[in-house]
């Protein structure tokens, strides 16, 4: 098998993303827990408030670069992270960023539709679009389309950042090199957990790591989909990462694993494992997480440890991925200082 390196050296990529970036030891939470935690700080990858998306966007930009576009376009939810990161992204190389909005979390209130990412994308200048289902991955990309065919008419070179399924897992390649980077700081370890949602960081993570040689189980703590729905996905986002490197899949389908018991109440909702781990890591490590992803993750973490799928004593990765914007869309969901907008 070639060293991973080469592997990506053939796809165009945009230099955005600080690296590599720490590895913590977690030792109040180790001693708490009775294992060995460490936490990969994704969400200190630069560019602006950082996240795990900026691994991503190196190669989605890059393509954009490639292909000479003065325009990116992407969709997600109102608080997406990719969003807002692919605005700074454009910004940075001299774009437009168009950014649609789905509707995937009913019945927020007013904040969660003016802060956080939301506030930021509109400081950066990006463009807003609308789109009012939630679980319509065809229909928002076609949107996305219909918006670039506007943008050619005018003379604009557009390129989309897809969300669906059916396309090559591109941004997956950011996190082939980002398990490749933690296998070269840990060296190590006999459990990791990471979030579970489009599949592109769960999917490349886990690619990553095999393919520099570690065999320990990655867990992915569904944040959208239940279990036997979300390790459905990543047998596809996964075979088509393969057939993009062009390599054999560097694992069996067994080594999919997705556990869905920090789920509830749904995708972007906050439910109370959600609350009480945030709560936790940032009173024993004062590491903040986001209600969105990584205090899910961390939750989740937590209930494999007390079924007893990781056991005392083990050597755990935790996956923090950023996205803190999210934090201040999500006062009055969280209920830590709760405010009226």
């Amino acid at each position: 098998m070639p060293r991973i390196d080469t592997l990506l050296s053939s796809f165009p990529r945009a230099p955005l993303l600080s690296q590599p970036t720490p590895l913590e030891r977690l030792d109040r939470l180790s001693e708490e827990l009775d294992v060995d935690l460490w936490i990969k700080r994704d969400d200190l990858t630069g560019l602006s408030f950082g996240g795990n998306k900026t691994r991503q966007l190196e190669f989605y930009v890059g393509a954009a670069r490639a292909a000479e576009a003065d325009a990116i376009l992407i969709t997600g939810a109102v608080q997406s992270n990719f969003a807002r990161t692919a605005a700074v992204a454009a910004a940075k190389y001299g774009m437009q960023a168009v950014l649609q909005r789905e509707e995937r979390v009913p019945g927020m209130d007013p904040l969660y539709y003016s802060n956080g990412n939301v506030f930021l994308s509109d400081i950066l200048g990006a463009e807003a679009m609308s789109y009012p289902e939630g679980e319509d991955e065809a229909g928002a990309d076609a949107a996305l389309e219909a918006r670039a065919e506007e943008l050619r008419a005018a003379g604009r070179r557009p390129y989309i950042i897809p969300l669906g399924l059916g396309h090559p897992p591109l941004g997956a390649l950011g996190y082939v090199q980002g398990g490749a980077e933690l296998a070269s700081q840990i060296g190590g370890f006999d459990a990791a957990v990471v979030p579970s949602g489009s599949g592109a960081t769960h999917g490349g993570f886990l690619t990553g790591v095999r393919l520099a040689g570690i065999t320990a189980p990655v867990y992915g703590i569904c944040v959208r989909r239940v279990a036997d729905q979300q390790k459905a996905r990543l047998e596809q986002v996964t075979a088509e990462l393969a057939k993009l490197m062009n390599i054999p899949r560097p694992f069996a389908g067994a080594d999919i694993l997705t556990w869905d018991g920090a789920l509830a109440p749904g995708y972007g909702r906050a439910g109370p494992a959600t609350r009480e781990a945030l709560q936790r890591m940032a009173a024993a490590e004062g590491i903040l997480l986001d209600p969105v992803y990584s205090a899910k993750t961390f939750a989740g973490l937590l209930g494999l440890l007390a079924e007893g799928t990781i056991r005392k004593g083990q050597k755990v990765l935790l996956l923090h991925t950023g996205g803190l914007p999210a934090l201040f869309a999500y006062q009055n969901e969280l209920g830590f200082g709760s405010v009226t907008p």
